[in-house]
């Protein structure tokens, strides 16, 4: 290796070590800035990071779903929901409706 890329490369892991030392004093402060204007306004972590209430669920969340196509030779069925079957692709789903 030449003595420039020992050099440059001594230098950028003092920069590292620098970064990472500036960047953890900066944190600590962030820290203790976020805990004061916590503990002034009295904030809970709902207020910071939103409500945790309930989700709300479709009613229809979980249903079953009747088939609509049908496949004669192997009784494989679709119901038209989601990614098309193999053995309905390139096929006209009308001779495969369920009547």
């Amino acid at each position: 290796m030449s003595d420039d890329l020992k050099r440059l490369l001594e230098e950028r892991a003092t920069l590292d070590a620098r970064i990472a030392d500036a960047r953890r004093g900066a944190r600590s402060a962030a820290v203790a800035q976020a805990r004061a204007l916590v503990a002034e306004f009295d904030l809970q972590p709902s207020d910071l990071f939103g409500g945790g209430g309930a989700k709300r669920v479709s009613s229809q969340a979980g249903t079953k779903v009747a088939p609509k196509y049908r496949d004669p030779a192997t009784q494989a069925t679709w119901t038209g929901r989601g990614r098309m079957p193999r053995w309905l692709q390139g096929k006209s789903l009308d001779t495969y409706l369920i009547k």
